[in-house]
């Protein structure tokens, strides 16, 4: 019997879907479906997915097979955990789904000096909104998230290192007519413009939803669940958006887009960001090796910009 479709069908059970679980593993709904059947093989052809009806739903011999099999993963892994202390060498892989300014802006650097000095380790790194990051987490799709906001969640569920701060902007384009008179404007000029912003689930979105009251003015036409196209997307137009600093100052930089600066509104809307594991997950010495280290070096950070 093979450990991983035991795993695969537990999650199955958590996602109700083939077509949902099979867009977050890297296997195809047939491989997934040809897996569940196996297990059912492995049982005697005891059927474990009732798919007369239309809903997902488990049998009695499912619910059972769910009971005892998250037991043996729970069994398996704490085993492998141990035995993997024998080792001189562990390669494993470390999973980390983050929103897009940890993800691609903070954390990399963290990866990259701890992969010189660990060649044993493999980083996948998944970029998700802060909601998908924060789920693939629970659902045991990620071993760590980088996040912008814990959305809806409960922040004491989880262990955290806070790794940045982001400060938001308003951008337009580079001729934009808001810019005739310079880049400081009024917020009553900036609302008569389309505006476009990320998705529901993104943490950018939903800091500025709680900190900035008078979004709520603003011309929403557009939903874009990517920063890269909101950039193209402004750029090339006459609508405004919310953007990163960081990634704003960039584009900036390069010619793309502009900051604006809002009278009576200096701060539009700031967050920290955070790296975040499940609270008192037990995790292998390579991954606490990496989850101590960020955590060393983000408070060497912080005590440096308080000097």
């Amino acid at each position: 019997m093979n450990i991983e479709y035991i795993r695969n069908f537990i999650k199955l059970a958590q996602f109700r879907s083939f077509s949902k679980l099979a867009n977050e593993l890297p296997i195809s709904q047939s491989t997934l479906s040809h897996q569940i059947s196996q297990l059912e093989k492995d049982f005697g052809g005891i059927v474990l997915i009732d798919r007369s009806t239309k809903k997902f739903e488990l049998t009695k011999a499912g619910k059972l097979l769910l009971k005892y099999g998250e037991q043996i993963i729970d069994i398996y892994d704490k085993s492998r955990l141990e035995i993997s202390k024998f080792k001189d060498q562990v390669v494993e892989d470390i999973i980390i789904s983050a929103s897009t300014i940890p993800g691609s802006h903070i954390l990399p650097r963290f990866i990259a000096e701890f992969r010189y000095k660990n060649p044993d380790v493999n980083f996948k790194i998944l970029i998700n909104n802060s909601k998908k990051s924060i789920e693939n987490l629970r659902n045991e799709m990620a071993d760590f998230a980088g996040i912008g906001s814990f959305m809806n969640y409960n922040e004491r569920d989880f262990d955290c290192i806070k790794i940045g701060e982001d400060e938001f902007k308003f951008i337009c384009s580079t001729n934009h007519e808001l810019l005739k008179e310079g880049n400081l404007v009024d917020f009553n000029q900036l609302i008569k413009y389309p505006f476009v912003w990320r998705e529901k689930g993104s943490g950018m979105r939903n800091t500025f939803k709680q900190q900035f009251p008078d979004y709520k003015e603003l011309d929403f036409e557009l939903e874009i669940n990517d920063n890269d196209s909101i950039i193209s997307t402004v750029s090339e137009s006459n609508y405004i958006s919310i953007m990163s600093e960081m990634m704003a100052d960039k584009a900036e930089s390069a010619g793309l887009i502009k900051s604006l600066k809002i009278k009576k509104y200096p701060v539009i809307a700031k967050r920290p960001l955070f790296f975040i594991k499940l609270k008192e997950k037990q995790l292998s010495k390579l991954k606490k090796k990496f989850w101590d280290e960020i955590k060393s070096k983000s408070k060497k950070n912080e005590k440096i910009g308080s000097l």
